[in-house]
């Protein structure tokens, strides 16, 4: 058997202003679904390889839902870890600074990243840094494990499926992701992207 993935506890983000500990309680159970799953659909494939049936169409399957459950697990995981800050974010970061000379100004980024995770459609709204260009990229990916940049480290992530926000606000994506900015922390945000420089 595989090493396994273990859930991460974010207990500490309940009482965040403008998430219920219903919502955040509901989502951590959502996320450990994912760990749980990423393990399972691992410890299946790995034994159907041991068992000399790499070439079935099972294995195959699960490597591909592999993708889907790992992704589903790390993109909480990101998000949660990028929540219950409670300082802006200085205008002397190197973050900052990177924002404002790639966006303009530190409004226009969150003009773009808003806009991003204000598209129909559920998904996750990521800011990424391309450490081979140096580019910082608002996307949108669809589902956990299609459409992100390759190479690129996420830096800020927002979950914008229905469950990330539909106990508090219903269909209120607007509130949801007003909320969301009040509660980044950035001294994470920076120090993923020091840490992909």
């Amino acid at each position: 058997m595989a090493r396994q993935f273990e859930a991460k506890d974010f207990s500490k983000l309940l009482g965040m202003p403008g998430f219920s500990d219903m919502a955040l309680n509901n989502h951590f159970k959502l996320y450990q679904g994912y760990v749980k799953n990423a393990n399972l659909v691992n410890d299946k494939a790995m034994a159907l390889c041991s068992s000399g049936q790499g070439g079935i169409p099972e294995f195959a399957e699960l490597k591909r839902r592999f993708g889907w459950e790992f992704d589903g697990m790390r993109l909480h995981e990101l998000y949660f870890a990028n929540l219950a800050g409670k300082d802006p974010l200085g205008a002397d970061t190197a973050l900052a600074k990177e924002i404002t000379a790639q966006f303009g100004s530190l409004d226009n980024f969150k003009v773009d990243f808003t806009n991003v995770g204000s598209m129909r459609g559920i998904g996750w709204t990521i800011l990424y840094h391309d450490a081979v260009s140096g580019r910082l990229a608002c996307c949108w990916i669809n589902e956990h494990d299609a459409g992100h940049l390759a190479g690129c480290t996420p830096l800020l992530v927002m979950d914008v499926f229905e469950h990330a926000y539909f106990t508090d606000y219903q269909t209120d994506r607007k509130s949801y992701i007003e909320s969301f900015w009040k509660n980044i922390d950035w001294a994470a945000v920076s120090n993923r992207y020091k840490a992909a420089k």
